[in-house]
């Protein structure tokens, strides 16, 4: 929940320049508050950056004041949308069923679903971290099958990393990846071909080390997006 729209402008006016110059097809994404998305995106014109929302309702349409629904957010053309969310999750009580639900609702808008999981500090300490994560991995994508396996990026946010400055091992974060892999491939997905992405204090400095890790397609981005040059060498990072 931050920006304006000053920020748009700045943010999306120094990448869009930047965009095109970017080597190895890399796909940047951009996920305002659904407020500032057409803003961000006559902002960007034609510079081939996508876009996306931080959140879709579970339900299809009806009286949910205050809630986006999938079929809204592909009206206004973006291709992705954030489902779990750790903070979803932990101030708004979003348990893996809801988040199941979200991902059929993107699913069957066309829209690309970016799935989050990621576990706590107390978990990772007791030895639980690959559990817990692959637990949701396996119940948000309970119903996905067949062809949508590709539509599907997957986000490991370890919940202790977000925000606070501390990063997971570049080697760490390739673990948890792998892991995330081989319990898709266990779920009968195309694992190799599904993006996997890292968040959780990505910064300029740490971005190439974890970005060279075979495993790790990507980052999500969080408090260094909102810092044009911070976010942009980040993405040269890949």
């Amino acid at each position: 929940m931050n920006g304006s729209t000053q920020l748009v402008k700045e943010l999306v006016g120094a990448l869009r320049a930047e965009v095109s110059a970017l080597d190895n097809g890399v796909e940047v994404v951009i996920i305002p508050p659904a407020l500032y998305l057409r803003d961000a995106q006559r902002e960007a014109g034609d510079s081939g950056l996508g876009f996306g929302v931080q959140n879709i309702s579970r339900w299809q349409q009806g009286a949910y004041t205050g809630e986006l629904s999938a079929a809204m957010v592909a009206d206004l053309d973006a291709g992705y949308a954030l489902v779990g969310h750790s903070e979803r999750r932990e101030l708004f009580g979003e348990a893996d069923e809801e988040v199941a639900a979200k991902v059929s609702q993107a699913l069957a808008q066309g829209i690309r679903p970016i799935v989050c999981v990621g576990e706590s500090l107390a978990q990772r300490e007791a030895g639980e971290a690959e559990a817990v994560v692959c637990s949701q991995v396996e119940l948000a994508l309970a119903s996905v099958s067949g062809d949508d396996w590709q539509k599907l990026v997957i986000a490991y946010e370890p919940v202790w990393a977000i925000g606070t400055g501390r990063t997971a091992t570049a080697r760490d974060a390739q673990d948890m990846h792998v892991a995330i892999r081989g319990r898709l491939a266990r779920m009968s997905a195309q694992a190799d071909s599904i993006s996997l992405l890292y968040g959780g204090s990505v910064k300029p400095d740490n971005a190439a080390e974890l970005f060279a890790q075979p495993d790790i397609d990507g980052g999500l981005i969080g408090g260094a997006s909102l810092q044009a040059e911070d976010f942009i060498r980040i993405c040269r990072a890949l």
